[in-house]
C-alpha cells in the first residue's frame, strides 16, 4: 500500500469507433487517463473532438470498442447492459445542461426519484433527499416544484438529485450551458464546495471559466488527449472556493 488516493476512474487505450468499413469514425484513438479520489477535473474540447464519447463511456452510456475503463476498479468490459444500470446508479451522480426535472413534482420528490428505483423505503427517502437539498443551499425550496424554481435553483435540485445515492462520482455535461452568469456561477461555487467535503467531480465543458473551477483541466482534441495540467493536487481545496464549508 502506497497511500495514494485510489482511481475512481481509470481508462487504458480506449479506442472508440462508429459505424463501419469507409463510414467508421474513430471518436476515441487510444485514451489513457486516470481520475483519483476526491479530485476535480474538466475535461474541454471542440464540437466532435471526442470529450462527449469520453463522457459517455465514463458514464457507463457507452463502451469501448477496443482497451479497457473502470470505475471504482469495477472491469466494465465484463458487464452487461443490465449490470451496468446499476453501476450508472449507484457509482455515478449524473448532471446534464437540461435540468430534466419532472414538472409536477417538488424539488423533494424529483430528489427522491433515484432512491424510489432503488427500493428505499419513504422514511429514508425523504431523509437523504432532504440532506441533499441542504447540500446545494435549498433547504427553503424542497416543497417548490420546477416551475415556482430560477434556471439556478432547478439545476441545483439536479445536483441534490445526482447526490442523493452517494455515488463515487459526479458526472456534470455541461452544467451552466443553460444558466445565466450569476447562476453559473452561484452553481459552480456549490461544486466547489462539494469538493472540499471530498466528492469526487468530472465537468465536460468548453467554457474556460467553469474549468478555472477545477484542480486539474484536461483538453481533448481529434479523439486524443492533448494537454493535461494539473493546477492543485488532489486533497487539496478548490482553486476558486473561498470559503471550505459546504452551503447549508
Amino acid at each position: 500500500m502506497t497511500g495514494e488516493p485510489h482511481p475512481v476512474i481509470r481508462l487504458v487505450s480506449v479506442v472508440k469507433i462508429y459505424g463501419t468499413g469507409e463510414a467508421a469514425v474513430q471518436a476515441l484513438r487510444g485514451v489513457s487517463l486516470d481520475v483519483v479520489d476526491k479530485d476535480y477535473v474538466a475535461i474541454m474540447g471542440a464540437s466532435g473532438s471526442g470529450k462527449s464519447t469520453m463522457m459517455n463511456i465514463i458514464g457507463c452510456l457507452d463502451v469501448p470498442s477496443a482497451g479497457e475503463f473502470l470505475i471504482d476498479g469495477i472491469d466494465t468490459s465484463s458487464l452487461d447492459e443490465q449490470q451496468l444500470a446499476v453501476v450508472r446508479n449507484r457509482k455515478i451522480g449524473f448532471v446534464f445542461q437540461a435540468f430534466n426535472l419532472i414538472p409536477r413534482m417538488t424539488a423533494l420528490r424529483n430528489v427522491e426519484l433515484p432512491l424510489s428505483y432503488a427500493g428505499l423505503k419513504a422514511a429514508e427517502r425523504r431523509h437523504r433527499a432532504e440532506a441533499a437539498l441542504r447540500l446545494v443551499g435549498l433547504a427553503e425550496r424542497m416543497h417548490s416544484q420546477p416551475k415556482q424554481l430560477s434556471g439556478g435553483q432547478q439545476q441545483r435540485v439536479a445536483v441534490a438529485r445526482a447526490l442523493v445515492t452517494a455515488p463515487s462520482l459526479i458526472l456534470a455535461d455541461e452544467p451552466t450551458g443553460n444558466l445565466d452568469t450569476k447562476a453559473s456561477q452561484d452553481l459552480m461555487e456549490v461544486f466547489d464546495r462539494l469538493n472540499a467535503a471530498g466528492r469526487t467531480i468530472v465537468l465536460i465543458t468548453h467554457e474556460a471559466d467553469v474549468a478555472a473551477h477545477a484542480k486539474r483541466a484536461i483538453q481533448v482534441q481529434d479523439g486524443r488527449i492533448v494537454a493535461d495540467r494539473r493546477v492543485t493536487p488532489p486533497g487539496a481545496l478548490p482553486p476558486l472556493l473561498t470559503q471550505p464549508t459546504v452551503p447549508s
